[in-house]
């Protein structure tokens, strides 16, 4: 315990995974079914993300709306349905998503989030190979890319993915060598 005595300012030096660690610790002693999703997501999943070595700055991108919702015609009147926005999208660089991560409260199952994070990871919407949903428990993932040992699984909040981890399973999963990434990675 003695290891988790470290400052917010201290965090820039120290690993990322010792700042989940000593978040997810100081919090155990709090009743995680009074928490908002908003608290889930500051409190377990942000510092989940950021311990597995997303760049919070760069790669992570919380309360994303990414459509305007789909438009609905009344007689001469139209309106637009409600948006969509995914809780998080991480991504490999901007511009290149390569998940995304929906949140509910504790009160919820681990995998409550799932169905919406399907819909949004899909083709259709984002695109995106990963899809996991936590309430703070751990997360439960959704792998399109067919490279982890099964399409579904839970994980505990200390495993989740890093990003070049992610990053090599979608490269696989897309059939992009080592030549091609390079044309992949480029700025344009």
């Amino acid at each position: 315990m003695e290891r988790c005595r470290i400052s917010l300012r201290s965090t820039h030096t120290t690993s990322p995974r010792l700042v989940a660690e000593c978040v997810g610790r100081k919090m155990d002693s709090i009743d995680k079914h009074s928490l908002s999703e908003r608290d889930i997501c500051t409190k377990f999943i942000t510092p989940a993300i950021v311990g597995a070595g997303w760049d919070v700055q760069l790669q992570v991108r919380e309360e994303v709306t990414f459509t305007d919702g789909r438009v609905i015609v009344k007689g001469r009147s139209t309106s637009r349905g409600p948006k969509k926005r995914a809780d998080y999208v991480l991504y490999h660089k901007p511009g290149m998503p390569l998940a995304v991560v929906e949140a509910k409260d504790n009160t919820h199952s681990v995998g409550d989030g799932m169905q919406q994070a399907l819909a949004y990871s899909h083709q259709d919407c984002l695109d995106v190979p990963f899809a996991f949903s936590s309430n703070s428990d751990g997360f439960l993932i959704h792998d399109r890319t067919g490279t982890f040992p099964h399409k579904e699984f839970e994980v505990s909040l200390d495993q989740f993915p890093t990003p070049k981890d992610l990053w090599d399973r979608n490269l696989r999963w897309r059939g992009i060598n080592e030549q091609a990434e390079e044309i992949v990675e480029s700025d344009f």
